[in-house]
């Protein structure tokens, strides 16, 4: 795997006189859609041309690494990203999708041309944690900003949040896992130091009485609390591991120390224990 190298010109800056009339080389485009630029977000229609036009043509698929340790993979029709730092390791992908993402395997595990893209795209929709992301190259649907904020509380594991979201000032994509058992290396995420530590919570809290939200998108903030609980704010329902809601709420503070009596809400405990963060 190669590292991406640091680009002079961005994703909507004109490459040159030798650039197509896009404004980009072909491999300018191919990085601008892999690291999610501008062109990117707006779906598969607004990219530059030569993306488009390496979306058809026969290339080998390019695998490269983000100076944040995210892998790469550029295939004819669909960019497909993996950030192993964020993964939780539910197998979904390896499992649905065993030709796309291939497990037990040495070097390159992702090919994003075996399959159809809406199968890999469903795949990428569904990683609870975000680990797996991706951009069409195809013309489909690039994925929707969900219409209904949740966080799901898993039993005896993280919090598993769907929603735009802002986490500790940044933007950070529709989806993630967040550590509630106090004991994660890469806090606020989980990384599923839940099994080593045998945590163990209900992933079926009561339902509290609360009222349909006015709004039940928009960005949803998460702040974690220095040596104490994630603040959130924004409208969201929390839901049992069935699916069940919970509660309603526009903002809330979550246990992250494992330790509180009233999860999934902080009750101070995190100061009795000495959680740091």
């Amino acid at each position: 795997m190669r590292k991406i190298p640091a680009a002079n010109t961005t994703c909507d800056e004109p490459a040159g006189a030798d650039a197509p009339a896009a404004g980009l080389t072909r491999r300018e485009a191919l990085r601008c859609a892999a690291l999610g630029g501008v062109a990117a977000a707006t779906g598969a229609a607004a990219l530059p041309a030569a993306a488009q036009q390496a979306g058809t043509a026969k290339l080998a698929e390019i695998t490269e690494v983000t100076a944040e340790g995210v892998e790469v993979v550029t295939g004819k029709r669909m960019v497909v990203r993996f950030d192993g730092k964020r993964c939780i390791h539910t197998r979904v992908c390896v499992l649905r999708q065993p030709e796309v993402f291939k497990a037990n395997v040495k070097g390159p595990w992702i090919d994003p041309d075996a399959a159809d893209p809406e199968e890999v795209a469903d795949v990428s929709r569904n990683c609870a944690s975000g680990a797996i992301t991706h951009t069409r190259l195809d013309g489909g649907p690039q994925e929707a900003t969900p219409r209904v904020n949740t966080v799901t509380v898993r039993e005896d594991g993280p919090y598993a949040f769907r929603a735009d979201l802002s986490i500790d000032g940044r933007p950070d994509g529709f989806r993630a896992t967040l550590c509630r058992c106090g004991a994660s290396a890469n806090k606020p995420y989980c990384d599923s130091s839940h099994k080593k530590v045998k945590f163990t919570a209900t992933g079926e809290p009561p339902t509290q009485d609360s009222q349909p939200l006015a709004q039940r998108g928009g960005q949803l903030l998460i702040e974690p609390q220095k040596d104490g609980p994630l603040q959130v704010t924004g409208n969201l329902e929390i839901t049992a591991g069935s699916g069940r809601t919970t509660d309603r709420v526009a903002g809330a503070l979550l246990c992250r120390c494992g330790a509180s009596a009233n999860k999934p809400y902080c009750d101070g405990s995190h100061e009795r224990i000495g959680f740091k963060t």
